[in-house]
């Protein structure tokens, strides 16, 4: 039998919204929040939309998905995210005890696995590269127009 609830299913859905962001000339990084293989909370970067520099797609998929149960603990849920999440949306991520988070492409640049993975609450699963590729293309085509 096909499995359709797969992480790289979850992830295109994590890609549109970062295409979302996109097209709003954010910075585009998607996120998606999944329990019993359903989407309960997406976001994408608003920081410049809402003049917030807090405004990252985690911070909008967790506040969406804690609203949705009604908690703000997300533990038997994954993040989804196209790339690797910072320092304060991994921390973030620690406080809402989520159980997974999965993301796509690695910021050699600000990821928080280059700080420690154990950022993570320690019964947080880690899984970093999944559609690594299509993640990355967006974030590169996004900054590649901006130098033009």
């Amino acid at each position: 039998m096909l499995n359709l609830y797969t992480d790289e299913c979850f992830m295109k859905e994590a890609l549109k919204e970062a295409r979302l962001a996109f097209d709003k000339d954010e910075v585009p990084v998607g996120a998606v929040v999944v329990c019993n293989n359903r989407v309960i909370g997406r976001g994408h970067n608003l920081t410049e939309q809402l003049t917030d520099v807090t405004a990252h797609a985690e911070m909008q998929a967790f506040t969406a998905a804690s609203g949705f149960l009604g908690s703000k603990y997300l533990e038997g849920c994954t993040l989804y995210v196209t790339i690797e999440p910072c320092v304060m949306c991994a921390g973030a991520a620690f406080w809402t005890q989520i159980s997974k988070v999965v993301f796509g492409a690695f910021d050699t640049k600000r990821g928080f696995t280059l700080i420690s993975p154990k950022i993570l609450h320690p019964k947080t699963q880690m899984i970093g590269g999944v559609l690594e590729a299509e993640c990355s293309a967006l974030m590169k085509a996004f900054f590649k127009e901006k130098r033009i």
